[in-house]
């Protein structure tokens, strides 16, 4: 198992490198809970069927208070679980883009075949929110075995609907007639097990050729992620006698140019319960913004949160390795790995 020691400041020392700093925020990262429809081996979060955590009304009420009175904060990123589920979704995208705000929803495609959800993808459209979705691969073999039997043919048919409905041709692409802008629809790939993506380029390429010739389907960008040590990753690779060999390799591919477009510089992410965290990441393992506990209850402004310390430990090498990983894919700079 890992210890606690904190690789990814270790790094930085090494190399005469200053803790990370957080610039002014222009991103918040909700996650809606823990509810899913499916339950992926990678899945950071732990999410589940059998999992019940899930944002209040009166958290989204915060959340979007928050968002009227920061003008700063451009982007509104929505994530789970499956965010969808949650029974405030709607109440806060809508909220969101009413005060004009870029929306983010991190789908994983299958959800949109759920009960209760058959309108959730035109209400997606209606609302011009940029869907990011995981489709860790384009064969149905590798997807399956990484996210549940039945999940490559639930993903394929969720992309087809989003297609119908104009997603999937801002690239190059013109806005449908009536939208202010093209419906982007993102792919996130991460690997099946502890090795480093494939350079985004090629592998996006790749997919695009395939999708479009195997099953008639587009998108927009490919978004390319490490796999982070934590939760149901690690687990499996503890089991396995690989976890340290797999944070090793992280640090041995340490790429300082990946450093300044971290996520956690530019973004605040906010648990179900309102609890305030650097990253996703972070806040799966209880580990608070900037180390000290804070909810979106005790704060009045995110703009406050400027040029604070931002808390670190072994897993944010996965964010730096190689070509670097963040929740908009690849961060560019060759890999500093021997």
């Amino acid at each position: 198992m890992l210890t606690d020691t904190d690789r990814f400041a270790a790094t930085l020392a090494e190399r005469g490198l200053p803790p990370l700093r957080r610039r002014r925020p222009t991103t918040l990262q909700v996650n809606l809970g823990k509810v899913c429809n499916q339950a992926c081996r990678h899945c950071h979060v732990d999410a589940g069927p059998t999992r019940t955590e899930s944002m209040q009304a009166a958290t989204v009420e915060r959340v979007l208070a928050l968002l009227a009175h920061d003008t700063h904060l451009t982007t509104l990123d929505v994530t789970g679980g499956a965010p969808e589920l949650n029974p405030h979704f709607r109440t806060l995208v809508s909220g969101a883009r009413r005060l004009e705000r870029r929306v983010i929803d991190r789908c994983n495609l299958t959800v949109l075949s759920e009960p209760g959800q058959e309108d959730t993808a035109e209400f997606l459209a209606a609302h011009q929110v940029h869907v990011v979705a995981s489709l860790p691969c384009y064969t149905a073999e590798n997807v399956d075995a990484q996210r549940g039997g039945g999940a490559f043919a639930g993903s394929v048919a969720g992309l087809r609907r989003l297609n119908a409905l104009g997603y999937g041709a801002a690239e190059g692409g013109d806005a449908l007639p009536g939208a202010d802008q093209p419906l982007r629809l993102d792919l996130v790939y991460n690997p099946l097990g502890p090795s480093l993506p494939p350079e985004q380029g090629a592998l996006e390429a790749d997919y695009r050729v395939r999708l479009a010739a195997d099953l008639g389907v587009r998108f927009d960008r490919l978004l390319c992620l490490a796999n982070m040590p934590i939760h149901r990753f690690a687990d499996d690779l503890a089991r396995q006698g690989r976890l340290d060999s797999y944070v090793d390799q992280l640090r041995d591919a340490f790429n300082p140019e990946a450093l300044d477009g971290l996520m956690c510089r530019d973004l605040v992410s906010i648990d179900h319960d309102g609890t305030l965290a650097d990253c996703d990441f972070n806040q799966m393992l209880g580990l608070p913004l900037g180390g000290r506990p804070r909810s979106i209850f005790d704060i009045e402004s995110l703009s406050s949160l400027q040029d604070d310390a931002i808390a670190t430990a072994s897993h944010c090498l996965g964010c730096t390795a190689g070509q670097g990983s963040s929740c908009g894919g690849a961060l560019g700079g060759a890999s500093s790995a021997p």
